[in-house]
């Protein structure tokens, strides 16, 4: 055991003043963890800081280049008005009040662009070693204030899930007349007075069918056992005429009764399977059994009228998603200028060029897509109108996204239990393939439970289209 005396010895002395020791230990470990929360808290608050300024330079540039652009203030002005609203906004966040200090303001009116570099000099809560107590952050940003011109296409769901429901205590369609009105009237204020307008809106209320109003000239009424496709150009007067039923249309269908996905407009020549010249008319199903009473409106400035079509909706019928989809791309289109034009329904769209005008659709819905007319050609025989339907409907937005067209979509209710986990599923899934790439400062797909949800969906799309503009 002697050999073991000094050990005993050796633990018995620090047993003795452990608790020296432990203070010192203590104290050590205390000092680290004051210091690693000091410096997180520090890393925190700048962060906060800067996201804070980034969000008040982007809403003074983006406002005063909506200014220029709307005629509101001119070039002369816009250092002013830059300051006005950094003045006024300087508590968001974190940020004290009057500390957002504006190094630079420059307008370019050759490119029209608007960019501003600021700063703030944040206080920090706990100065380490070294570092002074306060810290500089800075963000810039640059903003367009040309004239591009802006165009969206409202596809809203009618359908019979939307109605009141005194169960329920719901009222889905008036909940979405009221996010709709309001994005109307909020898009709207962008227009310059007395001028031409920057923003138009085209609205397409949907269900089983879009109810084509004024357009009815550009629908082929398809008979149970007839063609598929309108007559021959050089047919007799007698056999190019079929009685419409309504003013409804389906799926335009190519020569071979497939959905047709293009954005070609009704006059453009196609040739049929006997090599015959017919015009690509859009087809009007002979299933089809329900037309939306409300009708589309093409893009127009004209607040009153969109109003108008949307205080009238009414819900009813099944849900035909892909059709939906093709009247907001035709309501896009160039190609279906002309016969906008010769309906006396307006200018119709511009061309597709993004340095000169943003194209914007937006497709909303309260549940799964579940009713098609025609199949794409390499959809198995087997399958059903609702995978059809959702087919049609991501190919056609996948078409829409590779003409330079931003889709935002939205889906309202998707979690009302009467749907099923695989119906839920499915209506999220289609919603989510259609929309355009988030990115790390524009969402694109959303999601509302309720109506004042769905205006703040709306609310917020209509703002990114405004930060569209915004180039960091």
């Amino acid at each position: 055991m002697r050999h073991f005396g000094g050990l005993f010895d050796a633990i018995g002395g620090f047993a003795r003043d452990r608790s020296g020791n432990l203070a010192v230990l203590f104290g050590i470990v205390a000092s680290v963890l004051a210091l690693s929360a000091g410096f997180a808290v520090n890393v925190s608050q700048l962060s906060n800081a800067r996201s804070s300024l980034q969000g008040v330079v982007d809403a003074a540039v983006t406002s005063t280049a909506r200014d220029l652009t709307t005629g509101v203030i001119k070039e002369a002005d816009a250092d002013t008005s830059v300051q006005t609203f950094l003045n006024a906004n300087s508590e968001a966040g974190i940020l004290s009040a009057d500390r957002i200090v504006l190094d630079k303001l420059t307008v370019d009116k050759i490119a029209k662009t608007v960019q501003a570099d600021v700063h703030v000099d944040v206080g920090l809560y706990f100065p380490l070693f070294s570092m002074d107590d306060v810290k500089r952050v800075a963000a810039s940003t640059t903003a367009l204030y040309s004239d591009k011109q802006i165009e969206v296409a409202m596809m809203l769901d009618v359908t019979g899930s939307m109605a009141a429901n005194w169960y329920t205590k719901t009222n889905k369609i008036g909940d979405l007349q009221t996010a709709a009105s309001k994005a109307v009237t909020d898009l709207l204020k962008w227009n310059r007075a007395n001028n031409v307008p920057r923003v138009r809106v085209a609205i397409v209320p949907y269900a089983e069918a879009v109810n084509t109003g004024g357009l009815a000239s550009t629908v082929f009424v398809e008979t149970r056992y007839g063609s598929k496709v309108p007559p021959p150009i050089d047919a007799s007067v007698s056999v190019s005429l079929t009685w419409a039923p309504d003013k409804c249309a389906t799926e335009r269908k190519d020569k071979d009764g497939y959905a047709d996905y293009s954005p070609d407009g009704p006059a453009t020549p196609r040739l049929d399977n006997n090599g015959k010249t017919y015009l690509a008319k859009v087809n009007r199903d002979y299933r089809m059994g329900n037309c939306p009473s409300a009708a589309l409106i093409p893009l127009t400035a004209d607040q009153d009228k969109l109003l108008k079509t949307i205080t009238d909706f009414r819900a009813d019928g099944v849900t035909a998603g892909g059709i939906a989809a093709q009247w907001g791309y035709y309501m896009l289109s160039p190609a279906w200028r002309s016969a906008i034009v010769d309906a006396g329904l307006g200018a119709g769209p511009a061309n597709f060029d993004k340095r000169k005008v943003a194209k914007i659709a937006i497709l909303m819905t309260d549940g799964q897509f579940n009713t098609a007319f025609a199949k794409g050609r390499d959809a198995p025989n087997w399958q059903g109108q609702g995978q059809t339907s959702r087919d049609n409907a991501e190919a056609i937005c996948g078409n829409m996204k590779r003409d330079g067209i931003e889709v935002f979509t939205i889906g309202f209710d998707l979690n009302d239990p009467t749907m099923t986990v695989n119906e839920r599923d499915q209506a999220k899934s289609v919603l989510k393939n259609c929309s355009t790439a988030d990115t790390s400062s524009l969402k694109h797909y959303y999601e509302a439970a309720t109506g004042p949800e769905l205006t703040d969906a709306f609310s917020e799309i209509t703002r990114n289209i405004e930060k569209l503009t915004i180039k960091r």
